[in-house]
This record gives structure tokens, sequence and C-alpha cells, in this order.
């Protein structure tokens, strides 16, 4: 028997009108889906979206204190990719440094996240971008590039991402051109350089790839439930998120793994006090700091015109090799402070305080 045209494109439509309406159903009713003891729905496609439905994910908290950065970025498509990517993971806070297009906020590619890329930062340097941020991380790869700070594998870097959030501190997280990537000066206002792990015949990564990937890397492995603890636990046939007892033993072994990590890689804090519950010195003050001392050198005549530039760029990079706490870093600005004080003042002038 053979069917009309008409005919067969009504059985399709009827077909198709009774598909959307049994959907349209089971969306109406996911409410009165059971859920399982860990708050997950156990039909995933038919509960209602949240914001945070992955436990994987950093909290909201955590994301508002974290800063991507991106330096004099040229493509805006990769712009707005950097965006998406960011909303993929729960992230909102978007620098630009001196962008080479004008119009970089029309990204089209930005799918899903045009109010981020509307309400991203534009600054004119990299200082003024990670002013607020304690700990500052700059990607590259160390293909032909000499490193002058501490060079961590991206694996490695969450654990010190969480230790500093924890603390209460800021994260920014730099990505260079698309070009070149950082340059050394750029570097320069970086706690650490983050290497990702690429194949040598071709280290270089798109942009919006490497954002990408950095903040995955981030959401897996920064605070998860299981670090610190012992595998004590691992008797247990299933957890609450539905891992076996073997499972959960070996994610907890790698998360001690990283709590070990975290502590060979951090300075060691001064016997007696409590600064490793205190955030780190904000890149800004660190940066008032090199200026002031930057003059004093120049007042005492230790600093010649010829090495301004070069004492300048190293006196950026041990102030943050020495990971100051913040009031160590207002003692020793109180320090430089009367120092010059004492520099500037004209000889034979009276001084009570002596």
């Amino acid at each position: 028997m053979v069917r009309s045209e008409g005919t067969f494109g009504e059985v399709a439509a009827a077909a198709r009108d009774k598909q959307v309406g049994k959907l349209a159903s089971a969306a109406q009713d996911a409410r009165f889906i059971p859920s399982r003891a860990d708050g997950r729905c156990n039909a995933p496609y038919l509960c209602p979206a949240s914001p945070h439905y992955n436990h994987l994910l950093l909290t909201e908290d955590q994301c508002e204190r974290l800063d991507v950065v991106l330096v004099s970025p040229r493509n805006p498509l990769n712009i707005g990719a950097v965006a998406r990517a960011m909303a993929n993971f729960g992230f909102g806070r978007l620098s630009v440094v001196a962008p080479f297009a004008p119009h970089w906020r029309e990204a089209r590619s930005a799918v899903g996240a045009p109010e981020l890329l509307a309400q991203a930062r534009e600054t004119e340097t990299l200082a003024d971008a990670v002013a607020q941020c304690t700990f500052v991380a700059g990607t590259g790869t160390l293909t032909y590039r000499k490193p002058e700070q501490r060079v961590v594998s991206l694996p490695d870097l969450a654990p010190l991402v969480a230790v500093e959030l924890a603390r209460g501190g800021r994260i920014g997280l730099v990505f260079g051109p698309e070009k070149h990537g950082l340059t050394r000066e750029d570097l320069s206002y970086c706690h650490v350089m983050v290497e990702i792990p690429t194949d040598t015949r071709q280290p270089s990564m798109n942009l919006g790839q490497a954002v990408a990937v950095c903040l995955y890397e981030l959401a897996i492995r920064a605070f998860r439930k299981e670090m610190g603890q012992v595998e004590g636990g691992a008797a247990a046939t299933e957890s609450s998120t539905g891992e076996s007892g073997e499972e959960r033993a070996s994610v907890a072994k790698a998360n001690v793994d990283f709590v070990g990590l975290t502590r060979r890689l951090s300075p060691p804090p001064p016997s007696g006090s409590n600064s490793s519950a205190a955030p780190g010195v904000p890149s800004g003050t660190v940066d008032l700091l090199a200026g002031l001392v930057e003059q004093t050198m120049q007042a005492a005549g230790y600093s010649p015109r010829s090495m301004q530039a070069a004492n300048r760029h190293d006196l950026r990079l041990m102030l943050r090799r020495l990971a100051l706490t913040q009031p160590d870093a207002r003692r020793i600005l109180g320090l430089f402070r009367r120092v010059m004080w004492r520099l500037n003042r004209k000889p034979g002038s009276d001084d009570k305080s002596d």
C-alpha cells in the first residue's frame, strides 16, 4: 500500500506532537522524581537546572575570588571563547588588559556568557588587573624561555589555589596574547609560572582552550571533600556519591598527596605566628613596597640610571618569592619610609628623635 505525501506528513506531525507532549508532562512532574541521598536527581535529564548541580565545581564564593586575566588578546573570538569557558565552570570575573580590538565585548563566540563579557573589567596594565590578588599564577611554556620564578605543572596548581582561597585570598590566573604568550616583564608580576603539559612538537594552545583546561583542573582537583582524610572509610561498599570504597580510598590518597605538595611548595610560616591562616599580601601592596625600595636605592646612589629597569624587575620577583605576610609588609614599608625620610633630610637640620 502506497501512502500519499500528505498522509505521511500528518502521521509524522502527530507522532512529533505526542513526543513533545510527553516531554512537557515529564518536565512538569520533575519535582516529584525521588532524589538520591547526595541530593542529585535519579533522572538528571528531567530535573530542573541548578547553577551548581555539579558537586565537583568550586563554590560561588570561591569562584568569585578567582580572576581570569587576559593580557593584550588580539582576537575577539578568543575572548568570547574564554568567557564561555568561564561560564561553563562557574567563574564570572574576567579582566582584559590592553585589548587589541576595540569592540571585543561584542564577540559572538561568548555563547551563554554575553553578560560576563559585558561586565568584564578592562585595564591598561597587568599591575592594575592583579592589584587585589594575593596569589598570581602566570601561564606559559618553557620552550624558548628561562623561568625566573617557581614553575609548577598545571595539575600541581590546584592545591596552591585551594590553600590561598581557604585563607581568604584572591587568585589571579593570567594568560598572555596569542602570538607569543606572557613576556618576561608580565611574569615578574606572578608568584608562579604554570606549565600546561603539552607535546613538545606543538606546545602552544588556543587561548580559549588553555583557559578551559586550567579551570577544569581547578574544578576537579581543588576543595575535594576527601582532602586530607585518611583511608579509614575505604571499607564501605558504597559512598553517598555512589563511589565504591576502593575508589574513595584512591581519591583520598591523591588529595593527601596534594596537601603534602602544597606544604612543600609553600614557604614555612615564621615560628610563633598564625600567618598560615591569613591571606598573602595583595599584589598592589607588593608593588607599592617595590616602588619605595627602588626610590630608596636611587636616593642612596645604589641604583644607577642604566640599571633602574633591571633592578625594578628583580625587585618585583624577589618580593614575591619572599611570600611576605601582611604585618611584615607593613613593617617593611614603615622601615623604608623612615630611611627615605632620613636620606631626604637637609644636612644640619635638627632631629629630636635621634
